[in-house]
């Protein structure tokens, strides 16, 4: 790193400090944390009784935040997606053999799980590590879109405005202040964009898909179209048929270890989330209503995508592709087919689980922003350009 890059990366290293400690003071206690709470202590001490995790939990939380919504009065002008969703909270902090329940849905993010239950091993509480993770996130996602930026754009003054202007971007800002693994998700997301696109190393692309399966499942949908788009290019990406099938291999495995282990079904999950809420998902799931579905799915769809920053992104992608429009261009097939893929993946998750939240698709935002920031300064294809000459 050269000595003007290594400065720059000094003084924006102070401002993300800055950043990071303000997300750290104004940290937003959402109804997961909970969850995530009981699963360090069912990991800590897993001879624990249920009741004394759940006693242990909600003491820390009323500590932390008298106002943390599961001990909230309920408010009955709240509409609700689920049936049963306004009480549901409540309810768990009522009652342990539901929360015991509840602990179920989450351990399906089990990379996430781990570093949270590493934090706590490291002496912060429990309420603490489920949260740092997306604080630290937010500091590495910047310094890595920082020095991104600064590999492509070859200017560096541009290179720190894009990016102070991605660290308010309120996505990012607002997965930063929940405790979950949007953020982290994000950054694996990212480092395996960066280790394919600018260090050339597939193996440690790899090494980070798989970590974002394992901390968000549902990426799985966006690596295996992935997959698909880079056996179409191997020999331009100088890339081996069984290197490629060993490499997506690994990432299968991930999601099917997540699946295995997973009591809660899909179709149960779906009727809990966006039907009528389940107290009981494990012992006592209700009958999936496949009517119920799509009637969910049609009143949703136009909704959910028009209120999230996919249409404006689309937009500035079409003009962007606009001045060179040409489909039997190789390198423009493989650029419109990469952002189809990111768009296709959004919209089979969107079949899965019908809902868009910004925080949770800022994996799929930033992409997106930077593949355009790549394609607009490189004169080369975006995968071609990655593995040969490394802008």
């Amino acid at each position: 790193m050269k000595r003007q890059e290594k400065i720059i990366a000094f003084i924006f290293s102070i401002y993300v400090g800055f950043m990071s400690y303000f997300l750290y003071t104004h940290q937003y206690y959402n109804v997961d944390m909970e969850a995530y709470m009981g699963l360090i202590y069912k990991t800590e001490f897993p001879n624990m009784k249920i009741e004394e995790i759940h006693q242990k939990v909600y003491r820390e939380l009323r500590a932390k935040n008298p106002d943390f919504s599961g001990e909230a009065p309920v408010n009955p002008n709240i509409e609700e997606v689920a049936k049963g969703e306004s009480t549901y909270y409540k309810t768990l902090a009522e009652h342990p053999k539901a929360y015991e329940e509840e602990l179920q849905l989450f351990v399906v993010k089990p990379f996430y799980n781990f570093i949270n239950w590493s934090f706590f091993k490291l002496g912060f509480k429990a309420s603490t590590s489920t949260f740092l993770i997306s604080i630290i996130s937010y500091a590495a996602i910047l310094m890595l879109v920082l020095c991104f930026l600064m590999r492509i754009l070859k200017n560096n003054t541009l290179a720190v405005i894009i990016t102070l202007l991605f660290s308010l971007f309120k996505p990012l800002l607002e997965a930063s202040r929940h405790a979950s693994a949007d953020s982290l998700s994000c950054l694996l997301l990212l480092l395996s964009f960066y280790a394919f696109t600018i260090r050339k190393s597939f193996f440690l692309a790899t090494i980070f898909a798989m970590l974002c399966v394992l901390a968000r499942p549902e990426y799985f949908i966006f690596y295996s179209l992935l997959y698909a788009l880079i056996f179409l290019y191997k020999t331009q990406l100088h890339i081996k048929t069984p290197l490629l099938i060993l490499s997506y291999g690994y990432i299968f495995l991930s999601f099917f270890l997540v699946q295995y282990f997973n009591q809660v079904a899909w179709s149960t999950l779906f009727m809990n989330q966006f039907t009528q809420v389940q107290i009981y998902p494990v012992s006592r799931p209700d009958a999936f209503d496949f009517s119920a579905y799509l009637h969910y799915i049609k009143s949703k769809v136009l909704f959910e995508f028009n209120t999230s920053y996919f249409p404006i992104l689309l937009l500035f992608l079409v003009i962007l592709l606009a001045n060179n429009l040409s489909l039997s261009n190789k390198k423009n097939q493989a650029q419109y087919l990469f952002f189809t893929i990111i768009y296709g993946s959004v919209f089979l998750r969107f079949l899965v689980f019908p809902s868009l939240v910004n925080r949770m698709m800022i994996g799929f935002y930033l992409l997106i922003i930077l593949a355009m920031i790549y394609i607009q300064n490189s004169k080369v294809d975006i995968f071609k350009n990655s593995l040969e000459h490394g802008k």
